[in-house]
């Protein structure tokens, strides 16, 4: 038996494989310790005491969003104290007349240096001064430090001094191994800001998450295993993310991507963009043939190199809340309402319009169907409140209402553009994945936007990122500095430095319970034109300079094949396969009608769990189920597929795409 649970901003999720079979639970999330929620559901569904339990989280996220992170301090090289509040000198905010940028998470009085310099082959010009590390130790003392991160200058080469520097703090007692953050082991890569930044963002969340992870596996059975989902797409054993709690600062939207790809891949959809809208956020992604990674990304304006899902995120979901601005226009988000008080219609003390209560008022949620039924929605609250909207914007309820649903989608749209055609790829040519407590309410109206003509929506979209977390592969990704021109004896040498990674990769995934069979190696290469500021990661194949121009062409529309190519870094991706759920397809009977619920207002509605492979509905029409609803709007004709998919096509007759 395997559970995947995800934690949400408004609801906790969770899937359960046992025997060939799924079973899926959905209960409103508790943010003030959102494992309650999530130990209630596991309690409710009967999950065996041995089961393997993959886990989302934010509690790295909102540790460094909320500041609430661990006391920490920063040794680093004399002369490089005020490396993390100097950083790039980028203005985010090209034309603000003051702008503001986030402080650093480490503040100046607790930033120190020790004397030592290492070259730029790692070579020892000064060694390391133990009589002033000992000084730097004692005013950690004084300051109560929590957890220290360790960054000096080219460590990345020859990490000799910090690791001097940590058996110092342990010889004397100060901390424990695993309260001390090594830029060496963190990220062994070059660019010093952008290293000194993420160890000092690790160190700032590893203590969070120990305790979190703590109180989790104490409240568990003894004998289940417990993963977490990473920012890479896959998991971990709870044990190894003690130590690289960084690894799930951005996992939250991960595990949807993962869940995508998987489910769509299944159904024969090779290329698509995944529309992930819960009740706080919208996550999309372009997925062509397979999740796509980068090599680093950013945290309220901090660098966090670390490999990650390639994903963009909005402010845009069900709970978002409508307001006028200051001249009169229609703004959704990115504030949200969350899970308490929630919309209005959720008749918890909500006080503020929500795209949830639009889309009710719309009569695209059936108020007596909400979660299975479980849950009663009340419309008078928002009826009024989207009546005085609909006064002070000079039109109906109903446009106003509409309206809300279209700023939505023009906000999802700009996302959706940044993934696909800003990178030079045609959404057209792509199947829209939506899945959400909130994206198949609003998949039709994003994809007449962008012309698209399909979109694809899971058997179980409101729990798709649960099931993300159930599918997802153990993965461990470890990297070294090379910055040496590709030349056959580098990439000979490298090939040696590869098996080694290999052998210690390999006996990470065993230490993870992976069986040699299910273990898969990939080996990457960053590679630039000698001079250039940033690389391209491909496969290390047998001609990696020749994959290269050709990737920068494609990426860039131009390729530099006389200029010299330089490996910056070598990567190792180590993949241990999990166990999956065993879904089959069923037989497509012959198209009967599906059984009609009733009609409301013209929409017609149906329980989704009694369609059966075949069916076909035509828009507009409801789509009632227990984790989400689907809205198949007018001219969209859906069909379910054999895995119980909806695959909707616009009809090619209307011009409206």
């Amino acid at each position: 038996m395997f559970a995947g649970v995800d934690i949400g901003g408004t609801f906790t999720d969770l899937v359960l494989a046992e025997d060939g079979r799924l079973r899926i639970h959905k209960r409103p999330s508790t943010p003030d310790n959102p494992a309650d929620a999530m130990l209630a559901g596991l309690g409710a569904m009967g999950v065996a005491p041995d089961a393997r339990i993959s886990h989302g989280t934010t509690v790295a996220t909102n540790a460094i969003l909320e500041r609430k992170g661990a006391r920490t301090a920063l040794i680093t090289t004399r002369g490089f104290r005020d490396l993390l509040f100097i950083g790039r000198q980028s203005r985010p905010m090209l034309y603000a007349l003051q702008p503001t940028l986030p402080p650093p998470l480490i503040p100046r009085e607790r930033c120190h240096e020790v004397p030592e310099r290492l070259d730029h082959r790692g070579a020892v010009l000064q060694p390391l001064d133990l009589g002033a590390l000992d000084r730097v130790l004692d005013a950690l003392v004084e300051q109560q430090v929590e957890s220290v991160a360790v960054c000096l200058l080219y460590s990345f080469v020859n990490p000799q001094h910090e690791e001097a520097i940590r058996a110092r703090i342990l010889h004397r007692g100060l901390m424990q191994a695993q309260q001390i953050s090594l830029s060496s082991e963190v990220l062994p890569e070059f660019r010093e800001y952008e290293r000194a930044s993420t160890v000092a963002l690790e160190a700032w969340v590893r203590p969070v998450m120990n305790r979190y992870l703590r109180r989790l596996e104490e409240a568990l059975p003894g004998e289940s295993r417990l993963l977490v989902m990473k920012s890479d797409g896959g998991v971990s054993a709870a044990d190894e993310v003690r130590e690289q709690a960084l690894q799930t600062a951005l996992s939250g939207p991960a595990a949807g991507v993962i869940g995508a790809s998987w489910v769509a891949r299944l159904a024969g959809h090779d290329n698509i963009i995944t529309l992930d809208m819960g009740g706080t956020s919208t996550d999309v992604a372009l997925c062509p043939g397979g999740p796509a990674r980068r090599a680093d990304a950013e945290i309220d304006g901090m660098p966090l190199r670390l490999r990650v899902l390639d994903i963009e995120t909005i402010g845009a979901g069900g709970g978002s809340l409508v307001r006028l601005d200051s001249g009169g226009a229609l703004r959704v988000g990115p504030q949200s309402a969350g899970a308490d008080p929630g919309p209005m219609i959720y008749n918890r003390g909500g006080r503020q319009l929500t795209v949830s209560d639009a889309n009710a008022l719309l009569g695209r949620i059936d108020p007596g169907h909400f979660l299975g039924g479980g849950m009663r929605l009340e419309l008078e609250g928002a009826r009024r409140a989207m009546a005085e909207l609909a006064r002070a914007m000079g039109l109906s309820p109903g446009a106003a209402a509409r309206g809300v649903i279209d700023v939505a989608a023009a906000n999802i749209d700009r996302a959706l553009r940044q993934v696909s055609i800003a990178r030079g790829h045609d959404p057209r040519d792509f199947t829209l994945m939506a899945f959400g407590g909130a994206g198949p309410l609003h998949a039709c109206d994003v994809a007449e936007r962008m012309e698209m003509r399909r979109i694809l929506v899971p058997r179980w979209p409101g729990v798709l990122c649960a099931l993300g977390l159930l599918v997802a592969d153990v993965l461990r990704e470890s990297s070294r500095s090379v910055l040496a021109l590709a030349t056959a004896d580098t990439l000979q040498g490298l090939r040696a430095g590869l098996e080694e990674m290999t052998q210690r990769a390999r006996a990470q995934l065993a230490r993870e319970g992976i069986p040699d069979a299910a273990m898969r190696f990939h080996a990457l290469l960053d590679l630039r034109y000698a001079g250039q500021s940033y690389e391209l990661t491909l496969p290390f194949n047998d001609d990696p300079t020749a994959a290269f121009h050709e990737a920068h062409r494609q990426k860039y529309g131009h390729a530099l094949p006389r200029r010299e190519v330089e490996v910056v870094n070598l990567r190792l991706q180590a993949i241990g396969l999990v166990d999956k759920p065993l879904l089959e397809a069923e037989p497509e009977g012959a198209e009967t009608a599906a059984p009609l619920l009733h009609e409301r207002d013209g929409i017609a509605h149906y329980e989704r769990d009694s369609l059966l492979p075949g069916m076909r509905i035509e828009g507009p029409a409801l789509l009632l189920q227990l984790d989400s609803t689907v809205w198949v709007a007018p001219a969209w004709t859906a069909r379910v597929d054999p895995w119980r998919n909806l695959l909707l096509e616009h009809n090619a007759d209307d011009s409206r795409v």
